[in-house]
């Protein structure tokens, strides 16, 4: 088979869509580095569930500092380094703050991001997972994860929109938009190794994927 021509490809998709399932997946079969998004590590992150009005910009804040870090730390590895997948796109972090920041706070926000100047490599291949809403909080809940579990069907909602907003724009690099809604990639083989595929012969440009179908 054909590995990937490029050495960056990010996974995306809105909370609980599997991302960082496929992630790794995709780091185990090309031999490859892995950078993952660590929201434990976000101590706003349950208080906002919980009260996202007065915990949004903390936590924005944690997660944009959290990923420069990572950022910076990518760029210092070593450039011959094999094909590193990540499951965050540094981009997507405007998405957020739009959706739960006050048009103050986003103000603030934007000079924050400015300032740290953080200049992302841009990915090679971006495979988008899409799911609604009702699937996502289904996942959330077997995954049985303690900071999520006041995440509401209608905070889903309304970042699944953003998230199609956001990538009906993108045009930065390669994009696989995949209906995830009916496939497994965590534990169904056939339909990992179907994706594999179509991850490794990824043309330019963008291109829709509906496994089942």
């Amino acid at each position: 088979m054909n590995e990937p021509t490029g050495k960056y490809i990010v996974v995306e998709g809105p909370v609980g869509v599997g991302k960082t399932t496929l992630a790794q997946r995709l780091a185990r079969s090309l031999n490859s580095d892995l950078l993952l998004e660590t929201p434990e590590e976000n101590p706003f992150l349950s208080r906002f569930y919980e009260q996202p009005r007065q915990y949004a910009l903390p936590t924005q804040l944690f997660f944009l500092f959290q990923r420069a870090r990572q950022i910076q730390s990518m760029q210092q590895a070593d450039l011959f380094a094999p094909v590193r997948i990540s499951d965050f796109l540094l981009d997507k972090d405007r998405l957020f703050a739009e959706l739960t920041l006050t048009p103050e706070e986003l103000n603030l926000y934007n000079q924050v991001h400015q300032h740290l100047a953080v200049e992302a490599p841009t990915p090679d291949l971006v495979i988008y997972l899409q799911a609604p809403a009702h699937v996502l909080l289904q996942r959330i809940a077997r995954r049985g994860l303690a900071f999520e579990r006041r995440i509401s069907e209608d905070y889903l909602n309304r970042l699944v929109e953003a998230y199609v907003r956001f990538f009906h724009r993108y045009d930065a690099a390669p994009l696989l938009i995949v209906n995830a809604t009916e496939i497994d990639l965590a534990n169904d083989e056939a339909d990992y190794a179907a994706l594999l595929e179509r991850v490794r012969q990824a043309p330019p440009g963008r291109q829709y994927v509906n496994l089942r179908y």
